[in-house]
């Protein structure tokens, strides 16, 4: 899946091709009853209503500028211990590297490695398993990580070495072992058009990748917005979350400049369409799956 914003170029990257969400657990203030009349828009690709459950696809996103070849997360990743979700679970032969190889792509191209934050489902692939070790998957690559994102978990590893599947020890700490972290802050140019924008509420320091680029723009937003039910409420925060409130602030105010400046966001998880423009509908908000 492939789509541009004026010279930039976009491929959708998958790694896991759905992933159920139950409701009742992963976003507890949701009530799916309430958008049975946006049920013809929502299924088969975002929302099981009859099992209750939201789906989801772990995919990366390869942003590619003339110069310069940026991938935006990493997933799952492979022989990751993650044995709370079975299907992340001692992974092999995903082939996710191969089908970044099909665009051309090999582990040495990539040039920065964008981590819109550090959770399990999007740094898995910042590693991988070589002769018992956990290496870097993209050797020449600069690993961006925000500032504030990266002492949160260098903390909360420290305190509690399990935290968050145990991630930040196989898919973070090698990568400053080797010297290949960069820690960056908010409203940052990481080339001409492309500015770092800081996005919190569901981790501390979450940031997305504003882009603009020959008069378009869009907004990688990791996961300031799961699924594409919390464009139709954005109240609903996830429970992974970690300030649920401003998660919602800040969702709000995506929506707000998608609609009013036509920007195209590019969201961690919307399956099977990669992006989507937002009109505005009274009050709320609706999807317009695609670059349209």
């Amino acid at each position: 899946m492939r789509f541009n914003i004026g010279d930039a170029t976009v491929d959708v990257v998958l790694d896991l091709e759905c992933f159920a969400l139950p409701v009742p657990r992963f976003m507890p203030a949701a009530d799916l009853s309430e958008l049975q009349a946006q049920r013809a828009l929502l299924e088969p690709d975002h929302v099981d209503f009859d099992g209750n459950a939201l789906l989801i696809g772990m995919q990366a996103m390869l942003l590619r500028i003339p110069g310069l070849t940026i991938l935006v997360d990493t997933c799952v990743g492979e022989d990751k211990p993650r044995p709370a979700h079975p299907s992340w679970n001692q992974r092999r032969a995903s082939g996710f590297l191969e089908r970044l190889a099909e665009l051309g792509v090999g582990p040495e191209d990539v040039d920065v490695v964008f981590c819109t934050h550090l959770h399990a489902d999007h740094i898995g692939w910042n590693t991988r398993l070589l002769n018992g070790r956990w290496v870097p998957t993209f050797p020449r690559a600069r690993y961006l990580v925000g500032r504030r994102e990266l002492e949160y978990w260098q903390s909360r590893a420290l305190a509690e070495p399990g935290i968050g599947h145990g991630s930040f020890a196989d898919s973070v700490q090698p990568l400053l072992e080797a010297g290949l972290v960069v820690t960056v802050e908010d409203g940052e140019e990481l080339a001409p058009g492309i500015t770092l924008q800081p996005l919190p509420g569901h981790s501390p320091g979450q940031m997305g990748l504003h882009v603009r680029r020959g008069g378009e723009q869009a907004l990688f937003l990791g996961d300031a917005i799961h699924s594409p039910v919390q464009v139709f409420r954005p109240e609903w925060s996830s429970a992974l979350c970690t300030d649920p409130d401003q998660a919602r602030t800040t969702r709000r105010q995506i929506l707000e400049c998608a609609a009013e400046e036509n920007v195209l966001l590019v969201p961690a998880h919307f399956r099977n369409c990669g992006c989507a423009r937002i009109r505005r509908e009274g009050d709320g908000f609706t999807p317009l799956f695609g670059p349209g």
